[in-house]
């Protein structure tokens, strides 16, 4: 069965850590989903859309965390102007 590009998304730049006492929450996640697809050069599916593949996804979006280069340009782009 092919992988969605959701479910490449998670692999590539999200990782399990039901250790956290900070999951990602729905609007993290879908920054983190806009910053890998745009290193993709790909572009993002509305907001929608991309909470009902996440809902889809056999793979448990709760306790995960961000990793990858994707992690590292939501934090850049979401830090405020100085």
């Amino acid at each position: 069965m092919a992988t969605s590009h959701f479910e490449q998304f998670l692999d590539e730049a999200t990782v399990p850590d039901l250790d956290t006492d900070c999951p990602l929450g729905p609007d993290c996640l879908y920054g983190l989903y806009t910053s890998w697809c745009l290193l993709h050069g790909m572009k993002p599916k509305p907001d929608s859309t991309f909470r009902a593949a996440m809902h889809r996804c056999d793979t448990d979006i709760h306790g995960r965390r961000m990793r990858g280069p994707a992690a590292a340009d939501y934090i850049l782009a979401s830090y405020p102007d100085t």
